[in-house]
């Protein structure tokens, strides 16, 4: 098993919500990390049937032991199990690992979410730390970092992830109850992907994919409640020039991104890849960030003519802009949006990544091989 970098207070006795996308590995790490605990899984539906009828009853499934751990997966299935956990936790000092693939029906009004009484950590797709040896920059932009691509030999990695959008970020929606019109949200995802790495435009994503505004609005929050996708604010902080309103939008890996987009003999290598080396960088600065506790914000800046940096790190001593460019050359003027952003934030460390195999200093920014900065992410931020 590749060893995780995430670190969780096991020693401790204050219980934990771990939250991560389906197929990230949750409940794999967990059983390696303490295979002692005891295991109760809400997709098994006799068990889920059960306690939902009555979870009061979730005590009879436990054992005598008060100090082992009770590992219960994927809790946005019965959210008012949460009830029961506090109940357990307050009286009889027992400690819960609740684990969950989305947030949606755990943000909703009442739910209790144990007051605090839990410490909440993330696991995300596997990063090239991780992966070490393994890590393969042209092998991950097509096939991404979940670890079953990985775990085993013989899969089949285009049809394991077009299932995983098929099954999951399809028929458990509509499952779940999520959205009504399935076809509708189907569109929508293929219509999203096109602006993978992108400023969102709304009205764009509505009329490509023949959905309402409102409810293209109300896809975004679902599948970012949901785990798979994240919005990127505009860093906004002592602006000094007009910015752009809108977010960027990127899914959570890069190879479900390759393999949801609608590909065609138009499209350009350097336009697919292009967004998913982004996704890349994207995904593993926010694991890195998370597992190591950084602190840092990240946002991406993007002046209304167009002037763009990727990637904006703000921490409390340091802050970083970051431009990923799919060329294995750096010119002068890939570095335009570095430039400007320097102009307003003198203090900021300034990294352009690129396809080269060598690192370089352009007129006082570090030109890094993308792959050499993601393997080594944890030392150059």
């Amino acid at each position: 098993m590749l060893e995780r970098s995430l670190k969780l207070p096991l020693d401790g006795q204050q219980s934990i919500f771990l939250f991560g996308p389906r197929g990230v590995g949750k409940s794999y790490w967990l059983s390696k990390q303490i295979p002692d605990a005891l295991y109760l899984d809400l997709l098994d539906s006799e068990l889920r049937f059960d306690l939902e009828a009555n979870p009061s009853k979730l005590k009879q499934y436990l054992g005598q032991d008060p100090k082992q751990w009770i590992v219960i997966d994927e809790i946005q299935k019965l959210p008012s199990l949460l009830d029961e956990v506090h109940k357990l936790i307050e009286q009889d000092s027992r400690r819960f690992i609740l684990t969950g693939s989305s947030a949606r029906k755990l943000k909703r009004d009442g739910v209790n979410l144990l007051a605090g009484r839990a410490l909440t950590f993330k696991l995300y797709p596997l990063t090239a730390m991780e992966l070490a040896c393994q890590f393969d920059l042209a092998h991950s932009l097509e096939f991404g970092h979940m670890p079953s691509i990985y775990d085993k030999q013989d899969l089949d990695k285009a049809h394991y992830l077009i299932s995983y959008i098929k099954t999951y970020l399809k028929e458990e929606v509509m499952q779940e109850g999520l959205a009504r019109n399935l076809d509708a949200f189907s569109r929508f995802l293929e219509a999203a992907s096109f602006s993978q790495g992108s400023t969102l435009n709304m009205s764009a994503i509505a009329r490509d994919a023949s959905v309402k505004a409102n409810a293209v609005a109300g896809y975004f929050d679902l599948i970012e409640d949901m785990l798979i996708a994240y919005r990127l604010p505009v860093f906004t902080k002592r602006a000094k020039r007009r910015l752009v309103a809108h977010p960027k939008f990127y899914f959570f890996d890069a190879g479900i991104y390759y393999h949801l987009r609608p590909k065609s003999i138009l499209d350009s290598v350097s336009e697919l890849h292009g967004a998913g080396l982004e996704t890349l960088v994207l995904q593993d600065l926010l694991a890195v960030n998370e597992y190591h506790r950084l602190g840092y914000q990240i946002f991406y800046w993007r002046t209304v003519h167009g002037t763009e940096v990727d990637f904006v790190l703000l921490g409390e001593k340091k802050l970083l802009a970051i431009e990923v460019k799919h060329a294995s050359k750096i010119d002068k003027s890939d570095l335009k949006g570095l430039k400007s952003f320097a102009k307003d934030y003198p203090e900021a460390e300034l990294i352009c990544l690129y396809l080269g195999d060598r690192q370089q200093l352009i007129e006082g920014i570090r030109v890094i091989p993308a792959a050499e900065f993601l393997l080594s992410l944890i030392d150059f931020i």
